[in-house]
């Protein structure tokens, strides 16, 4: 009997997921392994029956590739070792889900997903005893040892486009008009896209801003002649004494949200000049890929498969120097990779006459 791989999305959904399914069926079929798919990450296997479909070939026409999201579905909010229980109880969950992958008899498993999924992953294969490969998708970018993860460059496009969107509305209305974004602790979206999508100010949580300097910068742009401003605002950008912005959610978790409606105000006010915000949320997450996500996806997705056959497990494959690599997952989750602000990328920008508000 063919050798069973089992795949699964899990933590917050992004573009490119489905291209990575599609390359690893493909691959997988092409080396006589066969595939199976998790829904709706580890959860799948809290099922009765289990939530499970075999992927072949033949279920990636070229269409799915193309599509948001992921076929399988993901969750960010049942972690198997904490596992919320109707009665609101948290229970460890996690032996049934290494039973489900010992009943449906599975020899690999391919998780695709971020820092958090991959140290809950991480920790299954090793009290499972499960040989597990990690395929790295986050919009935030902030996994370390891989240049880009999945996601990340159609979030960024997104964004950009934003921008583009907002500057004529800006300019008809003499404003200052305010992006937020998403990122969580990395600003890596905001500095991307506010480079490319020609940002006056890029706001970011690795580096410390000031309302008196973001107007400084509104002042000296209106003094050119130009009649409006765009700043671009990273969701965990702090106030400036340090205060987290977040929204309460009805179940009581607290989420980044609200930074640039802080913002809209205090710069009206220091600057004279109307402000206005626009807040992309989950837009970032949801369209279909660019085809640079789809490329690396499926050099990643390709690369796992082969690493499955190599004999090389505990790994995530990872982007660099444009081609697809392996770095050890223990390693690729022990930091956050967050902007550096003496890096290239801020050069770059205060180059551009960017202010940071610092």
């Amino acid at each position: 009997m063919a050798k069973k791989i089992a795949i699964l999305t899990s933590g917050g959904d992004c573009a490119g997921l489905n291209a990575v399914l599609r390359a690893v069926v493909c691959r997988a079929d092409m080396l006589g392994y066969e595939v199976i798919g998790i829904e709706n990450g580890t959860a799948g296997l809290l099922e009765k029956p289990y939530a499970v479909r075999p992927l072949s070939p033949s279920d990636f026409d070229g269409h799915v590739m193309r599509l948001g999201g992921t076929i399988l579905g993901t969750t960010n909010s049942r972690n198997p070792f904490e596992y919320k229980m109707p009665d609101g109880k948290i229970k460890d969950r996690s032996g049934e889900v290494i039973e489900g992958f010992k009943k449906l008899k599975v020899d690999y498993v391919i998780g695709i997903g971020g820092d958090g999924s991959f140290d809950i992953l991480s920790r299954l294969a090793a009290q499972g005893k499960l040989k597990f490969i990690g395929i790295p998708k986050t919009i935030d970018n902030d996994l370390s040892m891989t240049d880009v993860s999945v996601g990340f460059d159609t979030a960024v496009s997104v964004a950009t486009e934003a921008l583009d969107r907002l500057q004529p509305t800006a300019a008809s209305h003499d404003r200052v008009v305010i992006l937020e974004v998403m990122g969580r602790d990395a600003g890596h979206i905001a500095l991307n896209a506010g480079i490319a999508g020609g940002a006056d100010v890029i706001l970011i949580p690795e580096i410390k801003y000031s309302v008196e300097k973001i107007a400084k910068k509104i002042k000296a742009v209106k003094k050119t002649g130009r009649n409006f401003v765009l700043v671009i605002v990273s969701e965990a950008v702090k106030s400036p004494d340090g205060k987290k912005i977040e929204v309460t959610y009805p179940d009581g978790s607290k989420r980044y949200g609200g930074i640039a409606e802080y913002l809209a105000p205090k710069i009206s006010k220091a600057t004279g000049s109307e402000a206005r915000v626009t807040v992309l949320g989950h837009v970032q997450r949801g369209c279909s890929p660019t085809w640079n996500d789809r490329l690396v996806a499926q050099a990643l997705g390709v690369k796992a498969v082969d690493l499955i056959e190599d004999g090389d497990f505990g790994k995530m494959v990872a982007w660099q120097k444009m081609r697809a690599a392996s770095v050890p997952v223990k390693e690729a989750i022990a930091k956050c990779r967050t902007v550096d602000p003496k890096g290239p990328l801020v050069h770059t920008a205060k180059s551009l006459g960017i202010s940071f508000g610092d």
